[in-house]
């Protein structure tokens, strides 16, 4: 007999630093999973990203089995680690906060092509500068 979806649950933990708290705990404690298993298995899988968010997706199964799959970055904490910033503008039009060259944003691109909905690398690089742009990032070049 093949195994039932039960649910599904989306959510951002820092890489390699997840705990049973929230936002794990209370996204996968309804479906009545080991909670301990799931971070095991999280922080190994995620150690070299270090405390960088990532967006994970888990599948829950009827005999409380579960499978993840984790994504890359968002495009945001990847530009603030480009540009040496801790957050972005308020005002991003009026306050530049910071600065990235192509070289940066085609590099961010690139990791994150799995996760965008982009057929070629220049589309994704453009989504990316109009992320910087959005947080108050010139880009140059």
């Amino acid at each position: 007999m093949a195994k039932q979806l039960v649910g599904q649950a989306k959510f951002q933990v820092p890489g390699g630093q997840a705990t049973p708290a929230p936002p794990v705990g209370t996204s996968l404690g309804k479906f009545g999973i080991n909670l301990g298993q799931f971070v095991q298995q999280f922080n190994d899988r995620t150690k070299e990203y270090n405390g960088t968010p990532i967006p994970v997706v888990v599948s829950v199964y009827s005999d409380r089995t579960f499978e993840f799959i984790t994504k890359s970055p968002p495009a945001a904490s990847l530009l603030k680690q480009a540009a040496g910033i801790a957050k972005g503008s308020s005002v991003p039009n009026k306050d530049k906060v910071g600065r990235v060259t192509q070289a940066q944003i085609q590099d961010i691109a690139q990791k994150k092509m799995a996760d965008l909905n982009s057929s070629d690398l220049d589309a994704a690089c453009r989504m990316v500068a109009g992320t910087a742009r959005s947080m108050g990032l010139e880009v140059d070049g």
